[in-house]
């Protein structure tokens, strides 16, 4: 760190010092004002104790961090953070083995807890908050759900199957993705598809099952709405009717379950020969190795674990909860319908857990132009899959090489940059 940077960071700590009675919760999460005072008056305002909630940018937050980790002692008692901030600042934390009962007890889905662990033995952090992608339907679909068939456990061949009869019985194609210029097919591509058919995003990328994966899609996208490419949230062509069976991210579908509640369900993506694939983004709780007072920090972690602060957590920040909860009447309907499906995903017994890209830093963008090229020359230019993988591949391993990312989950850890078979 530059020299100047640490004085920064220094001074920030003496300014942000507080009364030793005071346990310091210091998070990159629910920074704006709305959301940081409703974490104080709402969430924190039930704990037996003092807590002072102190939302910071990643830069002060990482630098603060350092400056505790150099000196004599500590004054920080809980951190709050993204999955993808612990991995850089591992040394700093204490373990949190003790607190896997309490997890267990919660609910927290065994893939979370594995997260936490950060690739190692201990854990490292308790899976906190939770936001992430699901599935939508019109209630009109369900008369059409092949036979047989869960919507709560569908299959990608299921999933096809409903697109045929659908169309079959309104001459329309009543499946929709958000594939338009600001929509999220990369991350459709990258958590669901290619984990739920090869468990794995970045080494399997051309195999065998990823062919599979691409050709089933093509089917898929041929019962689509063409408006698809045209879609940046599928809110509005489930509201309008355009569109009855949807893929996105839970805020960019929020609008038509507040609005027309009685006619929409959620549910979770569907599974592949591998699982079930989906993409969570995981917020953790963590206790520096310097705490203050770690038995005062895991007790704080205990309170923001159990299902009514949760609640609370939920309609302060959004992110759902991570422990099995009872969602009460008064929440928003978008939140009562959303919960059950984010919370069904999650504990699936085949579900699969794909992150957000890690280690990319600014090659991010061109890490997802990867995946959404090989969408477009494959299902929406009917492009031979082998070529087109082929091509992909060797920009994703030239991009891996450049960036030194090592691999994250679904794929195994690695040492160096992720391999591309």
């Amino acid at each position: 760190m530059h020299k100047k940077t640490l004085t920064l960071a220094l001074a920030g700590l003496l300014s942000c010092s507080v009364a030793a009675a005071d346990t310091v919760f210091f998070s990159t999460q629910a920074r704006p004002l709305e959301e940081a005072q409703a974490m104080r008056d709402k969430v924190l305002k039930g704990f037996d104790g003092e807590v002072q909630f102190l939302p910071q940018e990643d830069g002060p937050f990482f630098a603060r961090i350092e400056a505790e980790q150099k000196a004599d002692k500590g004054s920080l008692a809980l951190l709050g953070a993204l999955h993808g901030d612990y991995p850089p600042i591992e040394t700093a934390l204490d373990n949190v083995n003790d607190l896997i009962p309490t997890l267990q007890a919660a609910g927290v889905s065994p893939g979370y807890i594995k997260l936490g662990k950060l690739g190692g033995e201990d854990q490292m952090y308790v899976p906190w908050m939770q936001a992430t992608y699901i599935m939508a339907a019109n209630k009109k679909a369900l008369e059409h759900l092949p036979e047989g068939a869960d919507v709560q456990a569908l299959t990608y061949d299921q999933l096809l199957q409903w697109g045929q009869n659908m169309q079959q019985a309104t001459g329309e194609a009543k499946l929709g993705f958000p594939a338009g210029p600001k929509g999220l097919i990369h991350r459709f591509l990258q958590g669901y598809l290619y984990p739920s058919f090869t468990n794995s995003v970045v080494t399997e990328f051309r195999s065998d099952a990823a062919k599979q994966m691409w050709a089933t899609f093509r089917d898929i996208w041929q019962v689509s709405n063409p408006r698809s490419t045209a879609y940046n949230f599928m809110q509005e062509p489930l509201l309008t009717g355009e569109v009855w069976v949807a893929f996105d991210h839970t805020a960019r579908l929020k609008d038509a379950f507040d609005k027309q509640p009685d006619d929409f369900i959620a549910f979770p993506a569907p599974a592949g020969p591998a699982g079930r694939g989906y993409m969570p983004v995981v917020a953790g709780l963590a206790i520096p190795a310097k705490a203050v007072d770690r038995a005062e920090s895991a007790r704080l972690i205990k309170y923001l674990m159990e299902p009514q602060t949760q609640i609370a957590t939920l309609r302060a920040t959004s992110f759902f909860p991570t422990v099995k909860v009872d969602f009460p009447d008064d929440l928003p309907k978008s939140v009562q319908i959303s919960g059950t499906a984010v919370a069904a995903q999650a504990n699936s017994p085949d579900a699969i857990l794909s992150l957000l890209p890690i280690g990319l830093g600014d090659k991010s963008g061109l890490f997802s132009k990867i995946y959404q090229d090989s969408f477009q020359q494959i299902v929406l230019r009917n492009a031979d899959i082998d070529s087109i993988l082929d091509r992909q591949a060797s920009q994703l391993e030239r991009l891996m090489q450049e960036a030194g990312a090592p691999c994250w989950s679904p794929d195994l850890p690695s040492t160096g940059a992720c391999p591309v078979k």
